[in-house]
């Protein structure tokens, strides 16, 4: 593992938060590595808790959340601090939450929605910021057909 993530931008087009963010947790998963999703506002932690329980009708995605007890133990872990506790190899960031510090993991997610502006210019900003600091960037963004293409 090298001491720089890869950084990838994904940019929400045509699908919600909800829809997208399972898909890369299993594949995340998949990947035999755990997640941390970082978000600076409980009511979303509570959005994405519940919808890990449900997004599919015959299984869930196993999670917990940093302030509950065996953080240390979640495949997936929800937090507002965005402390790793779980050892997460994958960083998952939504609604503008800051990045923090990058060390120990191998893959940042940094999923914003286009349909939202304020977000879309913070986006910019961040991508900017972390080409100037020589980060390891990726922006991916959803084809008419739905599919994500690699973009920059």
């Amino acid at each position: 593992m090298s001491g720089k993530p890869e950084i990838w931008f994904y940019h929400l087009e045509r699908s919600t938060l909800d829809q997208v963010l399972p898909t890369l947790l299993e594949k995340t998963l998949e990947r035999g590595w755990r997640a941390l999703i970082k978000s600076a506002h409980a009511h979303r932690l509570d959005d994405v808790d519940e919808r890990l329980w449900s997004f599919h009708d015959e299984s869930f995605l196993p999670h917990g959340r940093a302030d509950q007890p065996h953080a240390d133990r979640q495949p997936v872990l929800l937090s507002e601090s965005g402390e790793n506790l779980n050892g997460a190899q994958a960083l998952f960031i939504v609604d503008d939450a800051e990045l923090g510090v990058t060390e120990g993991f191998e893959r940042c997610f940094i999923i914003f929605d286009g349909r939202d502006e304020p977000a879309l210019q913070h986006a910019r900003g961040r991508w900017k910021t972390l080409k100037e600091q020589g980060a390891n960037l990726a922006y991916w963004r959803q084809t008419d057909e739905g599919r994500w293409e690699k973009a920059a």
